[in-house]
C-alpha cells in the first residue's frame, strides 16, 4: 500500500506546486488591483477634465460604464444591458466603443483610439495607453478631430435665403 504522507518526493512537490498556484493567483490578483487602480483614476481624471458631475463613479464597478455612456452622449440606464446574456452584453459592448470614441474625440485625440477594444489580446493594453494619454495629455494641439460646424452669423441673412422684413 501507498503511503503519501511519508513519502518525501511527493511532499516536497506537492507543497512546491500549492505554493506556486497561490503565489500566481496572488500576482494575478495584484496585477488586476493594480489595472483596475489606473483605469479608475484615468476615467476619474478624464471626467474631471470635461466637468462631469460624479466623476468620482469611476471607482464603482458598473457605475463607471454608466459614467462612460454619459459622457459619450447615451443615457445611464444602458448599463443594464449587461443582465441579459451575449445579445446585451454585445450591444454594451458597441455602445461602450462608441461612448469612448466620443469621449477620446472631446479630449482632441483621434476617436478611433477606442477601437482597440476590438483587437484580442493586446487590444486592453492599447486601450488602457490611449486612456492614459486622454486623461494626462493635452490633446493633438491645433486640430481637433471634430468636423468644424461652419455656422453662420445670426445678424445677416445667409446666402441665397429669402430678405428677412
Amino acid at each position: 500500500m501507498y503511503n503519501w504522507i511519508n513519502s518525501p518526493r511527493d511532499f516536497l512537490f506537492g507543497n512546491m506546486f500549492g505554493i506556486l498556484t497561490v503565489g500566481a493567483l496572488l500576482l494575478a490578483l495584484l496585477f488586476f488591483v493594480a489595472v483596475y487602480v489606473y483605469h479608475a483614476i484615468a476615467w476619474s481624471k478624464i471626467g474631471e477634465k470635461q466637468r462631469y458631475k460624479n466623476h468620482w463613479l469611476a471607482w464603482i464597478p458598473f457605475a463607471n460604464i454608466s459614467m462612460i455612456l454619459e459622457m459619450g452622449g447615451f443615457h445611464w440606464a444602458w448599463v443594464f444591458l449587461i443582465l441579459i446574456p451575449f445579445a446585451g452584453w454585445l450591444a454594451i459592448f458597441v455602445l461602450f466603443i462608441i461612448s469612448v470614441w466620443r469621449v477620446f474625440e472631446k479630449r482632441k485625440y483621434p476617436g478611433w483610439f477606442s477601437l482597440s477594444l476590438a483587437l484580442p489580446q493586446v487590444g486592453w493594453i492599447l486601450y488602457m495607453v490611449a486612456v492614459g494619454f486622454a486623461a494626462w495629455g493635452k490633446g493633438i494641439k491645433g486640430e481637433s478631430y471634430i468636423a468644424p460646424v461652419n455656422n453662420p452669423p445670426r445678424n445677416r441673412p445667409m446666402r441665397n435665403s429669402p430678405k428677412r422684413k
